[in-house]
C-alpha cells in the first residue's frame, strides 16, 4: 500500500477514537476527519464529491432530506401523539409491552421499507410515548435502532447493502425471504428477550401515568386534520414509489425529496420553521463518514482487506463462511456496512464461482450480508438507522454516548451473529 493508504487508516483511527471518546463532537470529528483525507491528498474533490464509488452518497443524503422534511410537517398535525396514545394504551402501559409493540413495528416495517425511513417515523412516536409513561427514552431508541437492522436483513429492499447483493448476484426479492426471512423470525424472539434483560430498569412503570394515560381519547390528539390528509397521502405515495421501485424506476432519494418539497408546499406551513426541524448535524455527520471511507476505497484500502479475505478462503466453502459472517460483522461495526459490501462484492463472487455456484455456493452471499447486517448494531455508527437515532436522542434532550450504545449493541450483534452460524450450517453444511 502506498504511504497516502497508512495515512488514511491514520486518519479514520484517530477519528473514530475521537468519536469514541467524545473528546470532540462526532460531527467535527467526522468533519475533521472528512478535511484531513482531503488535505492528504487520499481523496480528492471529484472522488468525495461526485464518485459513486467513492464519495459522497447523495442519494443516502437526499433519501433523509426529504424523510425528514415529511416528518417535520407531520410532527405538527399531531399524529405521533395519537399513535403514542393508541400504543401505551393496547399495552395496558405496561412498558415492556410498549417496547415489544414499537420494536415488532420497527422490524416489521423495515423489512418492507428501509430501516432509515421506519426509524425516521418510529422514533418521533417514541420520544411521546415514553414521555407519557415517564420512563427513559433511551432504552426504546436503542431497542427500535437494532431492530431496524435485524428486520431489515429480512428482505431484498430491508437495507442497502441487500440491494447491492441482490443486484450483483441476480437474487429476487422471494430469494432473500426464502434464504435470510426464517433466521430473522427467530432473531427477533431472542432480541426481545435480551431486551427484557439488557434494559429491565426501563421497565418500571408509574400507576398513576398509567390511570391518566388509559382515560385519554387518541382523536383528541389530532390538531389539525387537513394537514394529517395531505400528509398522510403524500407519505403514502412516497412508500408506494418505494415498493415499486422495480416499475417506476425512480431513486427512492429523488421519490422522497419529491415528496418532503411537495408536502412542504401544500401544508402552507413557515418554511423557515420546517426546516429548522431537520437534522442537519446528522446529515453533515453522514457527509463526513462518507468521504472518509470514500478514502480508504480511494487509496485501495479496502480492496487490500477484500483480497486478504479471498486469498485466506479460496477453496473451503465452510470455512470461507464462517469467516465472512465474523469478518463482515467486526468490519461493518467500524465502517459503513454500504461500501464495505460494495467492496466486498466482486470478492464474494469470485468465492461463489470458484466454489462451483449453485444453492450451497451462495450461502457465501447470506454469510456477507448478516455479517454486514447484524454487525451494524454494534455500534453507534455500525449502521445508517444508529445515526438517525443518535441524532435524534440528542436533540430531544437525551443523549446517547458512543459507548453507551456499544455496551447493548455488542451484546445484542454477538448473540446474533453467534445464532447465524448454527442456522447457516444446519440449511447449507449438515444434510447436502
Amino acid at each position: 500500500m502506498s504511504w497516502q493508504a497508512w495515512l488514511s487508516i491514520v486518519v479514520f483511527a484517530a477519528t473514530y477514537v475521537l468519536i469514541a471518546t467524545e473528546f470532540v463532537h462526532r460531527v467535527a470529528a467526522a468533519l475533521g476527519g472528512a478535511a484531513a483525507m482531503l488535505l492528504i491528498g487520499a481523496t480528492d474533490a471529484e472522488h468525495a464529491f461526485f464518485s459513486e464509488k467513492s464519495g459522497v452518497d447523495w442519494n443516502v443524503i437526499f433519501l433523509l432530506l426529504g424523510l425528514m422534511l415529511v416528518v417535520a410537517v407531520l410532527r405538527r398535525t399531531g399524529v405521533f401523539e395519537y399513535v403514542a396514545i393508541w400504543a401505551a394504551k393496547r399495552a395496558r402501559g405496561r412498558p415492556y409491552r410498549v417496547m415489544v409493540i414499537l420494536v415488532l413495528v420497527t422490524a416489521f416495517a423495515s423489512a418492507l421499507l428501509d430501516n432509515v425511513t421506519t426509524v425516521l417515523l418510529v422514533a418521533p412516536v417514541t420520544l411521546l410515548v415514553c414521555e407519557r409513561l415517564g420512563v427513559p427514552v433511551v432504552p426504546f431508541l436503542l431497542a427500535e435502532a437494532m431492530a431496524s437492522n435485524i428486520g431489515g436483513t429480512a428482505t431484498l429492499v430491508g437495507d442497502p447493502p441487500n440491494i447491492i447483493v441482490a443486484s450483483r448476484a441476480g437474487f429476487s426479492f422471494n430469494d432473500f425471504l426464502v434464504n435470510l426471512a426464517p433466521l430473522v423470525v427467530i432473531l427477533l424472539v431472542v432480541f426481545l428477550g435480551l431486551c427484557r434483560v439488557l434494559f429491565r430498569d426501563a421497565f418500571r412503570a408509574d400507576t398513576d401515568r398509567t390511570a391518566d394515560i388509559m382515560v385519554l381519547r387518541e382523536r383528541d390528539a389530532i390538531r389539525d386534520m387537513r394537514l394529517l390528509v395531505i400528509s398522510l397521502s403524500v407519505l403514502a405515495a412516497i412508500l408506494a414509489a418505494f415498493l415499486l421501485h422495480s416499475w417506476v424506476h425512480l431513486e427512492p432519494s429523488v421519490v422522497a425529496l419529491v415528496g418532503g418539497l411537495l408536502l412542504l408546499g401544500l401544508s402552507r406551513l413557515e418554511t423557515g420553521e420546517v426546516v429548522q426541524d431537520v437534522e442537519w448535524p446528522t446529515l453533515a455527520f453522514f457527509a463526513g463518514l462518507f468521504v472518509m471511507i470514500g478514502a480508504l476505497i480511494n487509496t485501495g484500502v479496502m480492496e487490500t482487506v477484500a483480497h486478504a479475505a479471498q486469498r485466506a478462503a479460496e477453496g473451503r466453502l465452510l470455512g470461507a463462511t464462517m469467516m465472512l459472517l465474523g469478518g463482515s460483522a467486526v468490519l461493518s461495526a467500524v465502517v459503513d456496512n454500504i461500501p464495505y459490501v460494495a467492496s466486498m462484492s466482486p470478492i464474494v463472487a469470485a468465492l461463489v464461482a470458484s466454489a462451483g455456484g449453485g444453492q450451497q455456493a451462495n450461502v457465501l452471499w447470506w454469510a456477507l450480508l448478516l455479517g454486514a447486517d447484524l454487525g451494524g448494531n454494534a455500534t453507534a455508527i455500525g449502521a445508517s438507522a444508529n445515526v438517525i437515532v443518535v441524532g435524534l436522542a440528542e436533540r430531544n434532550g437525551t443523549p446517547i454516548s458512543f459507548w453507551q450504545f456499544m455496551r447493548y449493541g455488542v451484546v445484542v450483534t454477538v448473540v446474533t451473529v453467534a445464532l447465524c452460524v448454527p442456522y447457516l450450517w444446519l440449511r447449507y453444511f449438515a444434510f447436502t
